[in-house]
């Protein structure tokens, strides 16, 4: 499908554009919703100057900050990642790239999760070299986080301090070295439709098995602190548009569903989502995981009814 014709879609009634995203869905097969969970294993005081991010340098949020969080301290949210209902549990640091030392931390401690725990695991260390992205998948690492963001031509209005043709870069070396990728971005910081629109055509060239669609959360001391918050419509809209395009992918409704979508989250999986971080963010605490596990369980009978 290209670009005209998928932006005619957004001229459709919601409710249109609405069944033919449904249509994809059950098109592709999809009948469950994948729940994840993350830890911010690193945090805060980040050289990169992301507007959007409270664990930037550039900004004064009072975010915390602390180091590379222990062993035990991984290992314990692991299993709390299990308790609450995830399948995935994903391990996120600050900064654009770790050091060795930090990645042999983290690919030990995937070892002892997966030998001992037993659920998928993922990472999300920003831009690593071919050789440490084998090691983590090695160590047990079946999946990596690596966000494009939006569209190469709107990403120089949120960061300068890199380059879209980095993350790019760091998509392939992940794929290269055998690991599944998962890969969105964030919309409501300003871009336009033909934004969203190119963002999904560049995932789906990249082949990516995943895709995380964050809704901008304004944050006090950002530079994005007073940009008015995205529409439950246009989210919506986009969700949709999103499934139209990537077919069989799996979309992960993330941050801003809950401020943004409200008591509006169910109508994210009738636009084509299909999984769900759970357990809170990075920085932003979602709601209950007994909430979202029990959203999960009504969509699936739902889907498996059809």
């Amino acid at each position: 499908m290209d670009r005209s014709k998928i932006r005619a879609l957004l001229d459709l009634p919601l409710t249109s554009l609405l069944a033919l995203a449904d249509e994809a869905r059950r098109a592709s097969g999809i009948a469950k919703v994948e729940l994840c969970s993350i830890l911010n294993a690193k945090s805060g005081s980040c050289p990169e100057d992301c507007k959007f991010c409270a664990q930037s340098s550039h900004h004064s949020t009072g975010s915390p900050v602390y180091p590379l969080k222990s062993r035990t301290e991984v290992l314990e949210a692991a299993r709390r990642a299990k308790e609450i209902g995830a399948e995935r549990f994903d391990v996120v640091t600050s900064g654009n790239t770790l050091t060795k030392d930090e990645v042999a931390r983290i690919a030990d401690v995937v070892r002892e999760i997966r030998d001992t725990i037993g659920i998928d695991m993922c990472a999300s260390l920003g831009s690593l070299e071919e050789e440490d992205l084998v090691l983590l998948k090695e160590s047990g690492v079946s999946r990596y986080h690596h966000n494009i963001e939006t569209s190469p031509n709107f990403f120089p209005n949120i960061v300068t301090t890199h380059t879209f043709q980095d993350r790019i870069d760091t998509i392939k070396a992940a794929k290269k070295a055998g690991l599944q990728v998962c890969s969105g971005g964030i919309i409501g910081m300003g871009e336009s439709w033909d934004d969203r629109i190119d963002m999904a055509l560049i995932l789906k060239e990249l082949g990516v098995d995943s895709v995380p669609i964050n809704i901008l959360v304004p944050v006090k001391g950002t530079r994005f602190e007073k940009i008015s918050p995205l529409s439950a419509v246009d989210a919506v809209k986009t969700i949709a548009i999103f499934r139209i395009v990537l077919k069989d992918k799996i979309i992960k409704i993330a941050a801003g569903r809950e401020s943004i979508l409200k008591d509006f989250q169910s109508m994210a999986f009738m636009a084509g989502a299909n999984g769900m971080l759970i357990g809170g963010y990075l920085t932003i605490k979602g709601r209950s995981a007994e909430e979202d596990r029990r959203l999960a369980e009504e969509v699936n009978r739902l889907w498996q009814a059809q």
